[in-house]
């Protein structure tokens, strides 16, 4: 069976890619290049509305081009993951004016945009509690929308990817000291009292601008605020955050499946047939997951995303074994131009990213007890 087809890039985007890949695994040396090179080849853009900036498409198309940067890089995917996460919360926000000020410059790929909110979905699960704390100077409730309410915020975030050194802004959940409900809300870096440490020793994905950020007495007020609830909004947004997330593992998938078919030689009759199973099924988790982003129905059927999520991380274990099998000896030697190695490593990232597939199975549980 043919691999299942993926989103052409733009070529100057692809050899950057191909180029760099090995690099953009192993050392920053190339980290700064990747949002700018995203941004020039509008992909950024996809899945936003072209009355903001985008290119019309759908949610699925974004999630497409995330699959097809993972192709050769889960790297850069993962750096476009966050920016287009990021992107999402702007678009999902009811604060036109927070949107309208870094919307532009975000599809552009002049500045970072970094999730920070892998706190608030375990937080939503009720599987760790926020990590940043607000004291309340005005409440925003006292006089709703008019960017009357301030906050001083102090915490920590231990992991965030796409803190550009060039200048990044990152979504928090913070919790509310006087008992309101926990909100959401955007840091730029250059915002006194929030401070960067250096990239964290990764064991892989180093070309990243992953870090930790701590915030010490940070101002903020209504103005900086995507969501006033936390609680009520991100159920809507968690389709879009998971669903582009998986675009990591379909590409990666992808890219192990198609090595595995070329590199087959003498394995072929035995390994053929899993690796048309595989391939089928990595088809039909796709299908499933543009099919629920298109009608909206993960916003209430959470689990069905979980489990494709999960199903996919799965693909991914089963591709890479199947490349290293058709690879054979020469997978193991590091003279030869193949690069099961960088995938191998790729492979251990997927189970472990927010929401990891520990934290996901542990919500299908409850839930399931729940139901019972």
């Amino acid at each position: 069976m043919a691999a299942e087809a993926s989103t052409p890039l733009p070529a100057s985007l692809d050899a950057f890619l191909t180029a760099h890949a090995d690099t953009l695994d192993a050392d920053n040396a190339h980290a700064s290049a990747i949002v700018p090179a995203l941004g020039e080849s509008g992909l950024l853009r996809r899945g936003v509305p072209a009355a903001l900036g985008g290119d019309g498409s759908r949610t699925a198309d974004a999630v497409q081009a995330i699959a097809a940067v993972a192709e050769r890089s889960l790297a850069a995917a993962f750096v476009f993951w966050g920016q287009r996460a990021f992107i999402e919360y702007l678009l999902q926000s009811p604060n036109a004016a927070l949107r309208e000020r870094w919307l532009p410059d975000l599809l552009a790929g002049r500045l970072g945009g970094a999730t920070g909110l892998s706190n608030a979905m375990k937080f939503l699960s009720g599987i760790e509690a926020l990590q940043i704390e607000a004291q309340t100077l005005v409440a925003p409730e006292a006089s709703p929308g008019t960017g009357e309410g301030r906050f001083t915020l102090n915490g920590a975030l231990p992991w965030s990817t796409n803190l550009r050194k060039e200048g990044f802004i990152v979504a928090v959940a913070v919790q509310r000291a006087d008992g309101g409900a926990p909100f959401i809300a955007a840091l730029p870096s250059d915002r006194a009292g929030l401070s960067r440490s250096d990239d964290l020793d990764l064991i892989a994905m180093r070309g990243t601008n992953t870090g930790a950020l701590k915030l010490k007495d940070l101002a903020l007020d209504e103005g900086d605020v995507i969501a006033l609830n936390a609680k009520a909004w991100l159920p809507a947004v968690r389709p879009a955050f998971l669903g582009l997330q998986c675009g990591m593992s379909i590409g990666l998938a992808r890219a192990a499946l198609a090595a595995a078919q070329q590199l087959g030689g003498a394995a072929r009759p035995v390994l053929q047939v899993p690796i048309d199973e595989a391939t089928a099924n990595l088809a039909d988790a796709v299908a499933a997951l543009e099919s629920g982003l298109d009608d909206g129905r993960f916003i209430t059927q959470a689990p069905a995303l979980f489990r494709l999520r999960i199903r996919l991380a799965q693909l991914v274990q089963e591709a890479v074994q199947l490349e290293l099998q058709a690879s054979g000896g020469r997978g193991y030697h590091r003279d030869q131009p193949l690069q099961i190695a960088r995938r191998w490593r790729e492979s251990a990232f997927i189970p472990i990213v927010t929401p990891s597939l520990t934290q996901l199975e542990g919500e299908l549980r409850k839930q399931a007890a729940l139901a019972a």
